[in-house]
């Protein structure tokens, strides 16, 4: 007897097999979120919500995932992910989304997010480019990587969201490409059922295998070992802590216990006498 793939009892098999380009390594994202929560012994996705914005990564949820989930405007997943803890605190509520998504149009929402250190998770596949639209440069895309709107390269010093909510309020920051499977997966445990409140925000770097690696002539497994020849452990090195050019930091940036918003909110409310019946 055919054995199911464990990831199926996450995923809407009406829609299966995915649209993602072939290679693609959201794929990969899927898996490592459907193993984390496999491992913790989650059956069912009741309780979840999941929403995302516009982007390749951002179909990661809606349509795949089966769980409740909202697919809203560009740039607007935590803004409507706040609403949605809020309205209800006792949902776990989990953005997917891209750096075109999270890093550029949705930026100041991500940084008042772990701000506040509201209580949800943030995953960002990071894939250097805007994939959807036939990869333009994004705000993560490195120094010198040739794009549709960069032919000779990219000038622009990209930014380091890690390091940026790593001096927020956020409880738990993290990055890992996707040459690193077990470790992802062990951080998406983390932020899901160690860190069950505050803000949590995990990095998947992912380059695009369409718009980045076709460009560079790599095959998705050359992809993988240029990650990992590249990856720098946090605090193992100078070049790692401060994010030289050519290595990418990974590891857990943050991991506080603070109070959350909710937490927070419940409090001043009841300091004004009031009823919060979240």
């Amino acid at each position: 007897m055919k054995k199911e793939h464990f990831s199926l009892k996450y995923l809407r098999r009406e829609v299966l097999p995915t649209l993602f380009c072939p290679g693609c390594f959201n794929g990969v994202v899927i898996n490592a979120l459907a193993k984390a929560l496999e491992e913790e012994g989650v059956a069912s996705l009741r309780g979840y919500v999941f929403v995302s914005g516009i982007g390749c990564s951002s179909w990661i949820p809606s349509p795949y995932i089966l769980a409740d989930s909202l697919h809203v405007l560009h740039g607007r997943a935590v803004a409507v992910a706040m609403g949605v803890k809020l309205a209800n605190p006792k949902l776990e509520v989990i953005v997917i989304g891209g750096d075109g998504d999270l890093a550029s149009i949705g930026i100041s929402h991500l940084i008042h997010a772990a701000r506040r250190n509201l209580d949800i998770v943030v995953i960002m596949v990071n894939n250097l480019v805007y994939g959807m639209t036939r990869g333009q440069q994004s705000p993560t895309t490195p120094r010198g990587l040739k794009t549709a709107t960069t032919p000779y390269g990219s000038f622009e010093y990209p930014i380091d969201m890690c390091r940026v909510l790593r001096e927020t309020n956020a409880n738990y920051v993290a990055r890992w490409t996707i040459a690193h499977f077990y470790q992802l997966k062990d951080s998406i445990k983390e932020a899901l059922f160690k860190h069950r409140r505050g803000f949590r925000y995990i990095e998947v770097v992912a380059p695009c295998t369409t718009y980045v690696a076709r460009r560079l002539g790599l095959r998705p497994s050359n992809i993988l070992r240029d990650l990992l020849r590249k990856s720098r452990r946090v605090g193992e090195s100078r070049e790692a802590t401060q994010g030289g050019e050519d290595t990418i930091a990974v590891g857990v940036f943050k991991s506080e216990d603070k109070p959350g918003y909710i937490e927070l909110y419940r409090g001043y409310i009841a300091g004004l006498g009031g009823v919060y019946s979240g």
